[in-house]
């Protein structure tokens, strides 16, 4: 599942895209699973995978969650993409 998110920590909006690591986590610090995220997700939530997203990209945000929240001036969903995409399954006729 990789979720991109547009934020702004003060100097401007831009986009992060959580990776696999980032859902794992969110599981972990929050005891859910990622299927939880599809019945509804707080702000909250969305706070953790942007500051985790950043740390991954080596974009440089508070160490700490609660300092990064305090910095937040907006934060939204920009897409979602499925956890595991298939294609069709191959066939006798491929």
């Amino acid at each position: 599942m990789k979720i991109t998110l547009r934020i702004d920590i003060g100097s401007g909006p831009f986009e992060v895209t959580t990776s696999l690591a980032t859902i794992v986590a969110w599981e972990r610090r929050y005891k859910r699973k990622a299927s939880d995220l599809a019945n509804g997700i707080g702000i909250e939530d969305l706070a953790f995978l942007a500051h985790e997203a950043c740390k991954g990209q080596s974009i440089t945000v508070p160490a700490v969650l609660d300092d990064f929240i305090k910095k937040l001036e907006e934060i939204e969903i920009v897409s979602e993409e499925p956890g595991n995409p298939t294609d069709r399954p191959p066939t006798d006729a491929d």
